[in-house]
């Protein structure tokens, strides 16, 4: 009996070490053949990346880069092409503008003086002459040169060339006849003894038109391109008081990702900065939304940003207007005194809504700037534009501080 137990013993055994053996040898043999899939696909990718940088490259080489249109599809934002931008000397604009002279001066841009000029041909230009010098200077400028000769919207201001000339760097750009937004909203000269002459019509389409600038640059770009410097001197405006997005020095590409943000230092100008941006450096498009939101303040009330001299709580015009915006019976109180007469209340409250949702202190509350842009088309007439007195004579005022 003791002998039939050891035999029977014995054979359990075996079984139980060749299945162990067979199970050892299956993992093996499972884990080879995931690690040669895995092989496989990671070289697979490698060659499919290789494909694409090719064939950028290849679409860079001839020309066929992604460039922007005036409305919908995506473009896809690469640099080095330089298509369609004329290159000049400095000689050519030291010329075209009498020699960079203060009669020339039309304005004082983040990063230098802009100058008027004519080129031989005839046609009026506006030269942006850096004063900034070193790295940052240089990442400015490229910045400004590579975004504007790759992107293509009637919203935006058109880049005609640039100059890279030894140690100077100049950019030139088509000429708007009537200057900045800001100096038509708070004129310094001339007959208007500092009361703007923009009316309340002129002013809705300025609003859109300039959310049409950021909504190309959100929606429209892949990745988007945030503007980071949005503010009303940065609005300017042709003869006919058409608007187009200006200074692109401090943009910069957002994250693909829905909901992404990039991390950056702080920059932009007082009273226009995001709380979230300014505490954080997380930089998003909802960042421009509230800008946005702020320039559209001016556009209501007439009054600046950032103005201390102003009672207690008024010197902050988002903390003093956002109380009143969402008041139906009380909005007209802040509204700016020179338009009183010439706009429907049915209106104001529409638009003071619209500003209320784009300051709003937590990003995810503010609307994107497509919704902005499809709430205020029914507010916007669309008829010739009346002849707007102007006041300024381009002497734009000093600007809020840029914040670093």
């Amino acid at each position: 009996m003791d002998g039939e137990e050891k035999r029977q013993e014995g054979i359990t055994l075996a079984v139980i070490s060749t299945l162990a053996a067979l199970s050892l040898v299956s993992l093996l043999v499972a884990f080879a053949y995931y690690c040669h899939i895995r092989s496989k696909l990671a070289r697979v990718r490698r060659q499919n990346d290789h494909g694409r940088k090719n064939e950028n490259a290849e679409k860079m080489e001839h020309g066929n880069g992604p460039v922007g249109g005036g409305g919908g599809g995506e473009v896809r934002v690469m640099v080095g092409e330089k298509a369609g931008v004329q290159v000049f000397s400095y000689k050519q604009l030291h010329a075209a503008t009498g020699g960079f002279g203060k009669g020339n001066v039309v304005g004082h841009g983040s990063f230098g003086s802009v100058y008027r000029g004519v080129l031989p041909d005839g046609r009026k230009i506006a030269v942006k002459l850096m004063d900034r010098t070193g790295k940052q200077g240089e990442e400015e400028f490229k910045m400004e040169v590579e975004l504007l000769t790759r992107l293509r919207s009637s919203y935006l201001l058109g880049l005609i060339g640039y100059c890279s000339d030894g140690s100077h760097r100049l950019l030139v750009y088509e000429f708007m006849a009537n200057g900045g937004l800001q100096e038509h909203l708070y004129p310094t000269g001339g007959t208007c003894a500092g009361v703007s002459k923009l009316d309340w019509e002129t002013r809705m389409k300025i609003a859109l038109e300039a959310a049409k600038g950021l909504e190309y640059l959100h929606e429209h770009v892949n990745p988007p391109v945030i503007h980071r410097d949005f503010k009303s001197s940065n609005i300017l405006l042709d003869k006919n008081f058409h608007a187009k997005v200006s200074d692109f020095g401090l943009a910069k590409l957002g994250s693909d990702k829905a909901g992404g943000h990039v991390s950056t230092r702080v920059l932009g100008t007082q009273g226009y900065v995001a709380p979230e941006y300014a505490l954080t450096g997380h930089l998003t498009t909802k960042s421009d939304v509230y800008s946005y939101g702020v320039v559209l303040l001016e556009l209501l009330t007439g009054r600046v940003p950032v103005d201390m001299k102003r009672p207690p709580g008024e010197g902050v015009l988002v903390s003093w207007a956002l109380p009143w915006l969402t008041d139906r019976e009380r909005v007209v109180q802040i509204m700016d005194p020179a338009m009183e007469g010439q706009y429907s209340m049915k209106d104001v409250v529409q638009v003071a809504a619209i500003a209320a949702m784009c300051v709003q202190p937590e990003a995810d509350y503010r609307p994107l700037m497509a919704d902005v842009v499809q709430s205020l088309v029914p507010l916007v007439k669309h008829k010739p534009t009346a002849k707007v007195a102007s006041c300024s004579n381009h002497h734009t005022p000093k600007s809020p501080a840029t914040s670093e």
